[in-house]
């Protein structure tokens, strides 16, 4: 039995790469981590810089990138540390593995709140449209920002807390980083507090899913009768769709590997699944956004012009940035 101090280490299982695979791997996961940032940082910037993009949709989008930004940054930094100094396992003292598992679970829990809070978005734009601007006010809004990001970081601080100081009578996870649910099957005794918790964080996004599936039965309603409707859910649902399919499916896909993997899949395999959801959701979720939605090509194109002026394309180029309707119209 072990005492679950801050001081206590334990070992992460999944490091068994051989030296050219290593430093393989560290050279293709630093490269996707800087397209992660990249593209989910261009989008917050184009949204926080042109008011066109002002609108509730666009917020709770730039939300969603910001969400990542947070989530990755509790997986990827410590992934690419542990490449360079780890062997077949890797030790992580229990303090910073309990922060690295809140850090990813409450940005999952998150992604689903603002996906959700989209789908309510769009529920209410396609099947209320004349009372739109008086649901979603700007203090509404706000305030549904707010507890999207709240509640999840309260929910699994409630999680991690019913886990400390349980003493262990095991060290080793199996698994490249930390994840709350393994840290508590390491416990002597399972917390009841912990399982308490954790049912009724399952059935509070069960809500989520079941609002989310019940907005877009109302939405697809509103596209048979509607032409106009029809035209607004492939502009804006469409995008938002695939980033819950996609989110949704490589949750359950680790979720059930997690409770039900088998020994005989193989190491690379299991590394795979249990990090898929950090992989693919990250840039899949700005780069669908970025080129479907009109909104945000515009800026994005307008950005690119902008930024081929201030290289120096000399007179000619700044003296037609102010003239005709061209100009005003990309104003």
């Amino acid at each position: 039995m072990l005492n679950a101090s801050a001081s206590l280490v334990l070992s992460l299982s999944g490091f068994s790469f051989s030296a050219p695979q290593r430093a393989l791997l560290f050279c293709c996961v630093l490269l996707w981590y800087l397209l992660i940032v990249a593209a989910n940082v261009i989008l917050v910037a184009l949204v926080a810089a042109h008011r066109a993009l002002h609108a509730p949709m666009y917020v709770f989008m730039c939300s969603l990138c910001v969400n990542t930004l947070y989530g990755t940054l509790g997986f990827y930094p410590k992934f690419l540390w542990d490449l360079l100094r780890c062997g077949a396992a890797c030790s992580v003292s229990y303090g910073a593995c309990l922060l690295q598992g809140y850090v990813i679970h409450s940005s999952m829990c998150g992604e689903f709140s603002v996906l959700t809070l989209m789908a309510y978005d769009r529920y209410v734009a396609i099947c209320r449209p004349l009372s739109y601007r008086a649901e979603m006010t700007r203090s509404r809004v706000l305030l549904l920002l707010l507890l999207s990001w709240l509640v999840p970081l309260l929910a699994m601080f409630l999680n991690t807390a019913t886990v400390m100081g349980r003493a262990l009578c095991g060290v080793r996870i199996q698994r490249l980083y930390c994840v709350n649910w393994m840290v508590t099957r390491l416990t002597c005794e399972l917390p009841l507090e912990n399982v308490a918790v954790v049912y009724f964080n399952m059935i509070f996004y069960f809500a989520h899913f079941l609002l989310v599936l019940g907005s877009y039965v109302c939405v697809l309603r509103a596209c048979v009768n509607s032409r106009d409707s029809s035209a607004r859910f492939s502009n804006t649902c469409v995008p938002h769709l695939v980033s819950l399919v996609s989110f949704t499916a490589s949750v359950l896909l680790d979720l059930l590997y997690m409770r039900f993997g088998s020994a005989h899949i193989s190491q690379h395999a299991a590394n795979f699944f249990t990090i898929e959801f950090l992989l693919v959701p990250p840039l899949l979720n700005p780069l669908i956004y970025g080129l479907k939605l009109s909104k945000v090509r515009h800026a994005l194109t307008l950005m690119l012009r902008l930024q081929d002026k201030a290289e120096g394309r000399g007179p000619q180029g700044r003296g037609s940035e102010g003239r005709g309707p061209q100009g005003r119209a990309v104003e």
